[in-house]
């Protein structure tokens, strides 16, 4: 009867003890979880550069082969003009000027 106590203390001792690194050791359930999400995240940027390399290779072939898309991003982008052609540039509405952070915190 001694014997048995002892080897039921001693199973139940290891069991405990495989409970808890499968719960909280490096390998357990919670690094795994951690890993998973890690992993998730990781996928996620790679499909976004994926999608953003794609657009910049559709955006180079446009740009080598169309020459009605390399005047537009030329005009757009660089602020070139035709001949006899007067550019205006605005500026931005959304953008705040230097006294306006003045002007808003005296209100």
């Amino acid at each position: 009867m001694h014997g048995r106590i002892i080897i039921v203390a001693l199973l139940l001792f290891i069991n405990l003890f495989l409970l808890f690194r499968l719960i909280w050791s490096d390998q357990g359930v919670f690094a795994y979880l951690e890993l998973k999400g890690r992993y998730e995240l990781l996928q996620g940027r790679i499909e976004a550069v994926d999608r953003r390399s794609l657009n910049l290779s559709q955006e180079i072939r446009r740009l080598k082969s169309d020459p009605t898309y390399q005047e537009k991003v030329i005009r757009e982008r660089m602020n070139f003009v035709k001949r006899d052609e007067i550019l205006y540039i605005f500026p931005d509405e959304t953008a705040k000027q230097p006294g306006d952070a003045a002007h808003e915190q005296e209100n």
